[in-house]
Parts: structure tokens; C-alpha cells; sequence
């Protein structure tokens, strides 16, 4: 659903609208150096064993209008931004100029057109210069400013309401005493809505009871997605797939052949409530099921078109194995080497090994029906820490 928000408060938002020039931009021919604005053929002849000088009728200051036409014979003194004056063509750069006075000397010829920026050379009144779908960076931001929209209508950023299940759980800062265990999920899920472009709200940690956990469920049902971790199981506690169900949710699938993350509920409400996500307790598992099921969701409620992590090619630096039947999503460390990228895992894969994720440049895509990938086998590999892909130098 759309909504309108400041232009300066716009940055990574996706468009809701058709940007529509409403004026020309420059509106007039402008210099683009500051220097000596003049009709080209004037200077046709100019050249080292030729110099030409010509007087320096007036100046044209950027944000003023020239009050005159430029006769032929002379030149204006024209800083970059200015307006050409009638009769002008071309601008010289003053660092191309003697000045001598109220006169300047040449000694290169000009072209037309050379050093001027013609009006309607960025866009034209009524021209589209951007469409809906359009993610707003700084570019379109500046684009934005400089046709005068201080406001956009954006999609609107999609709100995220999450809880976490367990009498084992406590938050970080309370007592781990006697088997407690911190509820990470609360910040790693949290920290994924928001770089998926989302609102997340906490709604705290649910009991293991039917009770407590469609108390805390049903305080998140104005949100457009609710994510749930742990409780999603077979477990004689596992009851986030009942309570879902007696408060209306249609249950779409539960389980997905992947690992980790296998014990996997989706549904939704018929009428106006939100779209459900049950995700495995573990944190890996947690964190890998939100990756490929809830960050398209919500990219997709976000009014995005790319709605997947980049893909790159890679090459394994060791030999993987799993069993046959489910597909891996590997957590992987990825380096440049000799001209290709090479792809190693973080160590254990265990889904409670949360250093797996804190290590991991990207997944590795194990396929299902495969149960032995090769040293040096090209992989596909889904980047989640894209400053991998920023380069360490320029390149020029």
C-alpha cells in the first residue's frame, strides 16, 4: 500500500508512482565551465601563431540572466551554472584564456556547442524520468530534489510482528541459571526484517502453553507478517500449529525438504490478517528459513522487483558430503583467489551453531538429490554479506 514520505527521508524506499518532469532541466543553454562564452566562428582562425583578442563586453554570474544579446566580435565573462547569452555558442575555459584588460586573447579555435550544456539536456517537461518500482538511491533522491518533489508516494515499508517460544528462553540480559538459554532469535530475526526493508515490532517470548502462546500470537495480528520461532515441530510442546489453526489462520504447508530448517509452517488469514511464518527454533535454522521463505515475502510487501540475495559462481576449496534425499544450504566463507571465487564452509553445520552464520559470506547450494561435491566443483552460492562484492580498490 502506498504511502508519501519526505524526498530526504526516501533513501532505499521503493517508488509508488510515475516521477513526472514538470519542467525542462537546464530550463536554458548554461556554461558548464567557468571561462569566456563567444560565437565559435569567431575563434576560427585563433592558434599559437594566431591569437585573437576580443573585449569582454559582460558578465553573466550563475543564478543571473544576461541583460543583453552577445554582439558579434566580443565575449562574456561566464561562470559554470550561468545562462549563454543570445548570440553565444560556445564556451572557452578561462584556463584557455589570457585576460589582457577588458580583453581576451585566444589561441585555439572553439567548436559549437563546446563547454555548453543545452537546455532539456537531463530531461524535458512532461518526460518520465522515473517509473514505479524504481528503488530510491541517491541518484534518484538528487533527481527527486532538483524537479522540486520534496515529497513521494513510496510503498509502505511492510510491518513485521515477531515472538519466540520456550520456558528455556531468557532475554540477553537476564539469568542463564539452571539451562537457560538467551533468545538471540529476538535480535538476528529483528536485524533481518529491518535489512529486508521491514518495521519489525517485538512482541516477547511465549510460554509453553496453548494459552500464553495465542495470547502473545493474537497481539501480533495487525501486523502484515507474523514470525514465529520454535513450537513449529511434532514436540509434546509444540503448539504453534493448533493455536494457529483455532485462531482462523489457514496452514498452506508445513515442512520444507531443506536443511537446516525443515520444521517450517506458512498460512494465512482470510481477511485481512496477516501472512504467517512458523520457523524452526534453532538459530541457524531460524535465520536460513527467513532468508529463503519470509525476506521474498516481505521484499515483495516492500514494492520490490529483485525480492532474492545476489547468486555468484564459485569453486569449492574442500570436498562436501551430506546424505541424499534433502537439499543443504551450506554456510560458506568465500575468498578471491587466482582470478576465481572460492568457496569454503564455516565448519559445523550444526543448526545450533549460530558462529556458522556470523562467519558465512554466503549459502552454498548442496542440491538434494547430490551426496558428494568435489574439491574444485563450480557451486552456486546465494551472498549474504554483500560486502563481498564491494571491491578494495577502484580498478582504474
Amino acid at each position: 500500500m502506498p504511502e508519501t514520505c519526505a524526498t530526504g527521508d526516501a533513501l532505499g524506499r521503493v517508488l509508488a508512482e510515475p516521477v513526472l518532469a514538470p519542467r525542462t532541466l537546464p530550463p536554458f543553454d548554461v556554461s558548464a565551465m567557468d571561462g569566456y562564452a563567444l560565437r565559435a566562428a569567431d575563434l576560427a582562425r585563433a592558434g599559437n601563431d594566431a591569437p585573437v583578442a576580443l573585449p569582454v563586453a559582460f558578465e553573466v554570474a550563475a543564478g543571473a540572466r544576461p541583460d543583453r544579446p552577445l554582439e558579434p566580435g566580443a565575449v562574456a565573462r561566464i561562470f559554470t551554472g550561468a545562462p549563454l547569452p543570445p548570440g553565444a555558442d560556445a564556451v572557452v575555459r578561462q584556463e584557455d584564456v589570457v585576460r589582457e584588460g577588458d580583453r581576451a586573447r585566444f589561441t585555439i579555435p572553439a567548436s559549437p556547442g563546446e563547454h555548453v550544456r543545452e537546455a532539456g539536456e537531463d530531461v524535458r517537461a512532461g518526460e518520465t524520468v522515473l517509473e514505479p518500482g524504481a528503488r530510491l538511491g541517491p541518484g534518484p533522491l538528487g533527481m527527486l530534489a532538483s524537479l522540486g518533489r520534496t515529497v513521494v508516494a513510496v510503498h509502505r515499508r511492510p510491518r513485521d510482528a515477531n515472538l519466540y517460544g520456550g520456558d528455556e528462553l531468557i532475554e540477553p540480559d537476564g539469568d542463564p541459571a539452571g539451562g537457560r538459554i538467551d533468545a538471540s532469535n529476538s535480535y538476528s530475526i529483528a536485524a533481518q526484517c529491518r535489512e529486508a526493508g521491514a518495521e519489525p515490532t517485538y512482541l516477547g517470548i511465549a510460554r509453553d502453553t496453548p494459552a500464553d502462546l495465542e495470547r502473545v500470537l493474537r497481539a501480533g495480528l495487525w501486523a502484515d507478517v507474523l514470525v514465529s520461532s520454535a513450537g513449529v515441530s511434532v514436540g509434546d510442546r509444540d503448539y504453534v500449529r493448533p493455536v494457529l489453526e483455532q485462531l482462523g489462520c489457514e496452514l498452506v504447508f508445513w515442512g520444507v525438504e531443506i536443511k537446516p530448517g525443515f520444521p517450517l509452517v506458512f498460512g494465512r488469514f482470510a481477511e485481512r490478517g496477516p501472512l504467517v511464518f512458523g520457523l524452526p527454533g534453532n538459530p541457524v535454522s531460524a535465520m536460513v528459513t527467513f532468508e529463503e521463505f519470509v525476506r521474498p515475502a516481505l521484499r515483495r510487501l516492500a514494492g520490490h522487483r529483485a525480492l532474492y540475495r545476489p547468486r555468484i559462481e564459485a569453486v569449492l576449496g574442500e570436498t562436501l558430503r551430506k546424505g541424499a534425499g534433502r537439499l543443504h544450504l551450506v554456510r560458506v566463507r568465500l575468498e578471491r583467489k587466482d582470478g576465481r571465487v572460492v568457496a569454503r564452509s564455516t565448519g559445523s553445520q550444526s543448526s545450533g551453531v549460530l558462529r556458522s552464520m556470523a562467519l558465512a559470506h554466503g549459502l552454498l547450494v548442496f542440491p538434494a538429490a547430490a551426496t558428494t561435491l568435489a574439491e574444485g566443483t563450480p557451486v552456486q552460492v546465494r551472498v549474504l554479506d554483500e560486502e563481498f562484492l564491494a571491491a578494495e580498490d577502484a580498478g582504474l
